[in-house]
């Protein structure tokens, strides 16, 4: 059996410093109370793997797009409402 020298650490695969595992630890705590807080509304956000923003919980799959994309549609989204309010009668609701 091999000893890691002091301060060292094995995880996944490679080994870490104390300083990068502290490091590890913090950004895995924050994420988990960013996905606790998206739990809570039910909707999240994450940056995929094409590094686009993905919007998890509208339903069966997330909804992604790029930036510029988000962007755009958010800009239109008087528009968007105006569109929903003059079409409601053809439009279903999802429960």
């Amino acid at each position: 059996m091999e000893l890691l020298p002091v301060g060292m650490h094995y995880m996944l695969g490679e080994f870490m410093s104390e300083e990068d595992l502290k490091a590890e630890l913090e950004r895995l705590r924050n994420e988990n109370a960013s996905l606790k807080r998206g739990a809570a509304t039910g909707i999240r956000m994450k940056v995929s793997e094409k590094d686009a923003v993905s919007i998890y919980g509208m339903g069966r799959f997330p909804v992604t797009l790029y930036k510029e994309q988000w962007l755009k549609l958010l800009d239109m989204s008087s528009e968007i409402r105006n569109f929903i309010a003059e079409n409601e009668a053809h439009l279903k609701t999802k429960e």
